[in-house]
């Protein structure tokens, strides 16, 4: 597989991606877990069918420390024990916010509920712009058909 054309070493691509990447880094700064940061854009990349998204978001936690039980059990988050309560209700945020369209209301009030039990004012808002960044990353990289697979950890910095 070739990308569709070379998106990241065009100049507008470069402005576009720095901001992205500037609200990416906003939310990394965050005081939301970076696990729970890594679990988000791995799971919308698995919805989204991002390969190249998915490659870098799972290796970037593995080498962070992330088991491969647990990375292995983010598409079938739903059923696993791995997961804390927190984490699991990031991931239900993160599902139901990639999947806007298929859901007639949107997100929930009981998903955005659960995710304020565990979550402050602070991380919620990172949460959320989370969501958007990484769904943002996504379609890029799902419209110009980027190859995964050759990702290094911490690649981009």
């Amino acid at each position: 597989m070739e990308s569709r054309l070379n998106y990241f070493g065009h100049p507008l691509a470069g402005k576009v991606l720095k901001h992205l990447n500037s609200a990416n880094k906003a939310v990394a700064d965050s005081t939301l877990p970076p696990v729970v940061q890594e679990l988000v854009k791995i799971r919308a990349s698995q919805i989204n069918g991002c390969g190249f998204c998915t490659d870098m978001h799972t290796k970037d936690a593995a080498k962070a420390g992330e088991t491969a039980q647990r990375l292995n059990l983010v598409a079938a988050w739903r059923e696993a024990k791995v997961f804390t309560e927190a984490e699991r209700a990031a991931l239900e945020l993160a599902d139901q916010g990639t999947r806007i369209a298929d859901a007639a209301g949107g997100v929930t009030d009981a998903a955005w509920a659960e995710a304020a039990e565990h979550f402050d004012e602070e991380q919620l808002i990172a949460l959320v712009s989370l969501i958007a960044v990484i769904n943002a990353y996504n379609r890029v990289n799902v419209i110009n058909q980027q190859p995964a697979g050759d990702y290094q950890p911490g690649q981009f910095g």
